[in-house]
């Protein structure tokens, strides 16, 4: 979801990739890659918590940067509000931030990581 979410073109909403784009086109590119993200998010959506917080803290273990920094920063600036896709239902929107900002919480108490309030 993140990585799909990075291909979204924050100025225009549309889907960009190059390799796609030289393949099937850049209409098909942004249907395709519009598809994919609605269907991983909704995806993620459907699994309960447990497996919500299983993903993300796999997500975060892959990544090059502290676990701890990483959190901090997710505290601050909240850039998982941006990971859903644009299609996304009002209800599906607010129970993927619920959802999000509680794992997050979870995951600030296991690592220990103070900071403002997830409810920015």
């Amino acid at each position: 979801m993140v990585y799909l979410s990075a291909l979204r073109n924050q100025n225009t909403g549309r889907y960009e990739h190059h390799g796609l784009v030289l393949v099937f086109g850049e209409e098909e590119a942004n249907k395709a890659l519009r598809r994919s993200h609605s269907q991983a998010f909704s995806e993620w959506l459907s699994y309960n918590i447990e497996q919500q917080k299983a993903d993300l803290d796999l997500y975060i273990s892959a990544l090059f940067e502290d676990k701890k920094t990483v959190l901090e920063a997710w505290a601050r600036i909240a850039p998982y509000k941006n990971l859903s896709p644009s299609s996304v239902r009002p209800v599906e929107r607010k129970l993927y931030l619920a959802d999000f900002k509680a794992i997050l919480d979870l995951l600030k108490n296991e690592y220990d990581v103070s900071g403002d309030d997830l409810d920015a």
